[in-house]
């Protein structure tokens, strides 16, 4: 029951103040968020890759409320594809961007979004990776796969994520499989109405499999999202079932949590990607991290009162 109160007070600028001034707060996001700045995140890339692991870069900051934020947020990406260009890393790291960072809930947002998200997604071919739209919440998603539609066309390598907790992503799923392409299935961490997604973990977990099912009888690439050992397990015979090479689907998992199973998976032959996000306006993501886990809220809970 956290979990919802945690994504409600995501969206508080007063639980902001005060969670960023708590005493234990950079302990524990340091956990969570690989660095503040692009130079900061290269090492731990250059880490993550020797370990035999993939990534995915998230420069975190979705709240923006000007076009002047939503360039900047363009420009971010853009350096960060300077320094893996210049590292030789873009066969290795990808990166995810949240649509809404790049002006998507501004006036004219879609148009601003696309025109923001174009030469990212062309910068980020040009050193031989590529870009994920990550799902944010219902409201934005026709727009989100519209745009991803849109530059499909000419960079069919872009990806991106859908969320099992919502009614409609079995036919998002029927559909992009159905397209090829590269798909991040995550339960999703946004706080949604009845009326549009699955309330229970038991409802959610099983929409999670029916629409891996899908994906992996599909044409598309599979991302699968999740640090559930059952949900992996069950990804491995449903890959087995569907004929998939170990290079054909991946696993997906966030910097900073179970990092040992990271190192398994890409042991026995997995490809293994490493969602990392860096950045200064790290608040929405963290507190959508400890809404997902009860242990990560523990953790921060013991952290406060230890340097309290």
């Amino acid at each position: 029951m956290l979990g919802p109160v945690i994504l409600a007070a995501s969206r508080s600028d007063k639980m902001r103040r005060f969670v960023s001034a708590a005493p234990g707060t950079k302990q524990v996001v340091s956990r969570f968020i690989a660095g503040e700045t692009v130079e900061q995140v290269i090492p731990i890339v250059k880490e993550t890759v020797a370990k035999g692991l993939e990534v995915t870069l998230d420069v975190v900051g979705e709240d923006i409320t000007t076009r002047d934020q939503a360039y900047a947020a363009r420009d971010a990406y853009m350096e960060l594809i300077e320094h893996l260009e210049d590292l030789g890393l873009g066969a290795k790291a990808e990166m995810s961007v949240k649509l809404s960072m790049f002006g998507q809930s501004l006036e004219g947002g879609h148009e601003l979004a696309l025109a923001n998200i174009r030469p990212v997604v062309e910068a980020a071919a040009s050193i031989g990776t590529t870009v994920t739209l990550d799902a944010e919440d219902h409201t934005t998603l026709d727009s989100m796969f519209a745009i991803h539609e849109e530059l499909r066309k000419d960079y069919p390598q872009t990806g991106c994520v859908i969320q099992a907790y919502l009614f409609r992503t079995e036919d998002d799923a029927r559909r992009l499989a159905a397209a090829g392409c590269r798909v991040r299935l995550v339960k999703g961490a946004y706080k949604e109405p009845a009326t549009v997604a699955y309330q229970s973990k038991a409802e959610i977990d099983k929409a999670y499999v029916r629409i891996l099912k899908i994906l992996m009888e599909g044409e598309g690439y599979p991302m699968i999202g999740s640090h559930d050992p059952r949900l992996i397990a069950v990804t491995q015979e449903l890959a087995r079932r569907a004929g998939r090479k170990l290079d054909e689907y991946e696993f997906q998992m966030l910097y900073g949590i179970r990092s040992d199973e990271h190192v398994r998976l890409a042991a026995e032959g997995h490809r293994m990607r490493v969602y990392t996000a860096y950045g200064t306006d790290w608040y929405g993501y963290f507190m959508r991290r400890l809404a997902e886990k009860p242990a990560n809220l523990l953790f921060f809970v013991r952290s406060m009162i230890t340097k309290g």
